[in-house]
């Protein structure tokens, strides 16, 4: 299919935005690339919240460049931020690594085994592979880079020179948060930073000095790499800066205009690169309203002190997983990019951001509910090409299956997903018994290779492995159940009989599904095209819970057309002849 530019006139979400975005970087900067950011914090696994900090950005960046436009997507890796706690279920971490709290990221070893350099390098890497197998082009930024490199120089003595205007704004917003959280009869705790975390928000205070004043800047200690230091004194005719370390006790003096070993902290430093990179269009997390918030405060710092403009761009809403509270990569045990792409296609993911507009909260499902996303892709892949889908699911469509470089990696026969699922689960991964099975599911139009069902079998077979307990997964019995055979009355044996009866003449997926359903109307002496009744129904549940507590003793399992076509027919003739 053809990649087409998407008109203004369309009604996702993206193109709104992109029209916007296209207008104001012609407004502020024509004749330049347009400019989108992101910013990560690879403090920890990154996980799929995160991602959307990514994905919004990124498919206004895509949508412009269908339009022929030059784009910069900007991903700035927050690498040089503190290391502010050891974060939970991080294999090969320990409290040990609570020496390190307080350093760069870049400066913390990589968990043990890790054959990265450092932490964030080692966090870094798993991310973007992701962003790679997404289709995800940018342009990465390394802050540790940046600041060591003395890139920021004039930025830090320009903030420095104008400290008081600085915390003058602050102090604005530190008024207004507490009188918020007076009002609301709540603290401001950790709990507002952890709303924040993986944008950089929590990773940084705004600069509060001590009996020197205020100051912006934070110096990592020269001894021990920390950034437990105050300031204590700035001359701003010869840039010389005076600190102290409270972790170690060392100090020294510098000359800022030669020092690269410090940052500005956070609410400075977020709008002095919007004002560097030039940023047209950034989102933020919804944490980012409240009062004194980073984006907030931002806005006017960049305006007052570094003559730029804040990016436009929505507050994007909180992504969740199934079952899960809220995701803080600090916690540990959240699912991962890398995590989701290991149980679904790259565009069946893109298809969950693309979809919901940004201040749309959604959940990603790691349990059985990925098989009913599943279908519904396929049932809108088919709508899409019958011209049958409404204009923003077309758009949607398009955002996820390809980019402006062309069409992702997809499945050349994408099989049902819950089919696929129900296969591995049976054969646990037997690619003769598998390939056997799937092959018969369309006799008319056999599977040749399972290469033709891949990766979407792939992502099948792990999902099966890494999310379906043990005590869930399908075991067919080897022998036949005598005990329930032999206490079976006359009508339970007829519709084995008519089963079995029916099973060559039938031996397809679309067959033995109006076989099993088929039984039970035949015994109540309807037609097999019969249409059900509730009494109909519930004649069809007790046959098909035989059925499973024949074939792999318990109530439920795979759907049974699956099931019998993974037995196979002698095997399913030995089991159920009564």
């Amino acid at each position: 299919m053809p990649i087409v530019a998407q008109s203004s006139t369309e009604t996702d979400w993206v193109s709104r935005f992109a029209d916007d975005v296209i207008a104001e970087s012609e407004r502020r900067a024509p004749g330049k690339p347009v400019v989108v950011a992101s910013g990560l914090s690879p403090s920890g696994p990154i996980h799929l919240g995160n991602l959307r900090e990514v994905m919004t950005p990124h498919l206004v960046a895509d949508e412009i460049r269908r339009r022929g436009h030059e784009v910069r997507h900007v991903i700035s890796w927050d690498d040089y931020d503190r290391y502010r706690k050891v974060p939970a279920g991080v294999q090969g971490v320990d409290d040990s690594w609570g020496e390190h709290i307080g350093k760069p990221l870049t400066s913390v070893p990589a968990p043990a085994g890790s054959p990265h350099p450092n932490w964030a390098e080692h966090f870094k890497a798993a991310m973007v592979e992701s962003l790679v197998e997404l289709g995800v082009e940018f342009d990465p930024v390394s802050q540790t880079e940046q600041y060591t490199s003395g890139a920021y120089r004039e930025q830090i003595l320009h903030a420095m020179k104008h400290r008081a205007r600085i915390d003058g704004i602050l102090d604005q917003y530190r008024t207004k948060a507490k009188a918020q959280a007076k009002k609301q009869q709540k603290p401001v705790d950790e709990a507002e930073l952890e709303a924040a975390e993986g944008s950089g928000a929590a990773s940084e205070d705004d600069g509060s000095g001590g009996s020197a004043g205020y100051f912006p800047y934070k110096p990592y200690c020269g001894n021990c790499e920390k950034d437990l230091t105050t300031v204590t004194e700035y001359i701003d005719s010869t840039t010389e800066l005076t600190y102290s370390c409270a972790a170690c006790g060392f100090s020294e003096t510098v000359r800022l205009s030669e020092f690269n070993r410090g940052k500005l902290v956070w609410k400075v430093d977020w709008p002095m690169r919007w004002a560097y990179e030039g940023v047209i269009f950034e989102p933020s997390g919804v944490d980012h309203s409240s009062p004194g918030s980073s984006f907030v405060v931002g806005g006017q710092i960049v305006r007052e002190v570094f003559d730029g403009v804040q990016p436009i761009g929505p507050m994007y809403a909180f992504v969740g997983i199934s079952g899960m509270a809220k995701m803080s990569s600090s916690r540990g045990g959240v699912p991962t990019p890398a995590d989701a792409l290991k149980i679904m296609e790259a565009p069946l993911l893109r298809w969950l951001y693309a979809r919901r507009k940004p201040n749309q909260s959604f959940k990603i499902a790691f349990d059985q509910e990925i098989q009913r996303l599943y279908d519904e892709w396929d049932k809108l892949e088919s709508k899409v090409a019958e011209g049958a889908a409404l204009p923003a699911d077309a758009a949607a469509y398009s955002r996820a299956a390809r980019t402006a470089a062309g069409e992702l990696p997809r499945t050349p026969r994408p099989l049902p997903y819950r089919t696929l699922a129900s296969v591995a689960d049976i054969t646990a991964g037997h690619d003769e018994q598998t390939l056997r099975i799937l092959s018969e599911l369309d006799p008319a139009n056999p599977l040749s290779s399972l290469d033709e069902a891949r990766p979407r079998l792939d992502r099948a077979e792990n999902w099966i492995t890494t999310q379906v307990p043990a005590d869930a997964r399908t075991v067919v019995r080897s022998e036949p159940d005598a005990e329930l055979l032999g206490s079976l009355d006359d009508e339970a044996r007829e519709s084995l009989r008519l089963l079995l009866e029916g099973l060559d003449t039938h031996w397809s997926l679309d067959g033995l599904t109006t076989l099993v359903y088929g039984v039970p109307k035949v015994m109540a002496g309807l037609e097999p095209d019969a249409k059900p009744t509730p009494e109909l129904k519930a004649a069809q549940r007790s046959f098909f819970a035989l059925l499973y507590r024949l074939l792999v003793s318990r109530e439920t399992g795979p759907r049974l057309p699956t099931l019998l076509l993974a037995v196979g027919a002698d095997r399913v003739r030995k089991l159920l002849a009564a």
